[in-house]
């Protein structure tokens, strides 16, 4: 009967990561044999009774609580230090990882290649060995994202991005959890990974990325469409190529240091965009905000949401000032024009 006591190992944390859980394990066990011995060990020598000799009984032993405190919290620091790698680098893509749009919903998973554009529900497809960037967000309570075989979980967190990475080792079919009890469905809210070769993706790649109804029409970009919402609501009426006295210019945003009207300074990452798009009255910037102020767009989806910061850091990726995407369609940017598609890991 095939019983595996762990998860396979089946992405470039797994190994290391289950290296860790075995020393604590054994540290564990070492330490709650050797603990249980010296129990049982005074226990019956100096039980009531015993021909022992009682007398000078030492109510003070420095060396010996030095001899059970220092190892262990050595020890202690040491796995510390040595866990620390990996949880640092879970959060740390690296700048080629593909990137996924996660949204986690009550009860269901949403997600979108960054690259491509194609969308998936309870369900991702990436090639083997190539590194996967996931950003995650909540539409509404907290969800866990996590892969046992790869051994990364990751809180997907109301109005809040959080990033992490995996790079996949062996083709085969995986089981997606959601970890937090997020409602009644909680335990129906899973779904599959599906790594495979490379050829095989790039079929499946080939055949998911066009639209349904026409196969000649492949499927659009998450900047593309962000560029379409830019125009639905008229942002290109007060956000033009360049800094004008109603809104700065989004060209080059995203990364850059922005300085509030209180003075304090944060970067432009995809967090405060998202706060400046659903709460632009908290986000006023130093200079702005007397002559007109940006309306609230709390309404829009996150997805939507994900579309436009796309379509922002699109804006970044360029050498020149590109045109951007107005209310009028004859001088709306258009992919062309906007220059290069986003780069995925930007600042």
């Amino acid at each position: 009967m095939n019983f595996p006591i762990w998860p396979e190992q089946a992405s470039t944390f797994a190994t290391e990561v289950d290296n860790i859980a075995y020393v604590l394990i054994g540290l564990t066990i070492f330490f709650t044999v050797a603990v249980m011995l010296a129990l049982m060990f005074f226990a019956i020598r100096y039980r009531r009774g015993a021909k022992v000799d009682r007398s000078n009984p030492v109510h003070t032993s420095h060396t010996l609580e030095l001899a059970w405190s220092v190892p262990p919290l050595i020890i202690a620091l040491g796995v510390f230090a040595w866990s620390v790698v990996p949880y640092a680098s879970v959060y740390n893509p690296p700048k080629d990882a593909d990137e996924v749009y996660v949204i986690g919903k009550r009860w269901m998973w949403h997600l979108q290649h960054a690259d491509t554009g194609i969308r998936e529900n309870n369900e991702l497809h990436i090639p083997i060995n190539r590194a996967t960037k996931l950003t995650i967000i909540s539409q509404d309570v907290i969800h866990g994202f996590y892969v046992p075989e790869f051994r990364v979980k990751r809180d997907a967190i109301p109005g809040y991005y959080n990033t992490c990475w995996f790079q996949p080792t062996k083709v085969g079919k995986y089981f997606l959890f959601c970890t937090e009890y997020c409602g009644t469905n909680h335990s129906q809210m899973g779904g599959w990974v599906y790594v495979m070769s490379a050829a095989d993706y790039a079929q499946w790649e080939k055949q998911k990325g066009r639209k349904s109804g026409s196969f000649e029409a492949k499927a659009t970009t998450p900047a593309d469409e962000g560029e379409a919402l830019f125009r639905q609501y008229g942002c290109g009426n007060c956000h033009t190529a360049t800094d004008t006295a109603r809104a700065p210019s989004l060209v080059g945003l995203y990364g850059k240091e922005r300085t509030f009207t209180d003075g304090s300074k944060v970067p432009a990452d995809r967090n405060y965009l998202r706060k400046a798009i659903i709460m632009p009255e908290n986000t006023l910037l130093k200079g702005y905000g007397t002559v007109t102020r940006m309306p609230s767009y709390k309404d829009l989806s996150e997805d939507d949401i994900n579309q436009l910061i796309a379509y922002i850091q699109s804006l970044g990726a360029v050498t020149s000032a590109p045109k951007v995407a107005t209310t009028d369609t004859t001088s709306a940017a258009t992919p062309s024009s906007r220059g290069a598609q986003p780069t995925r890991n930007l600042p």
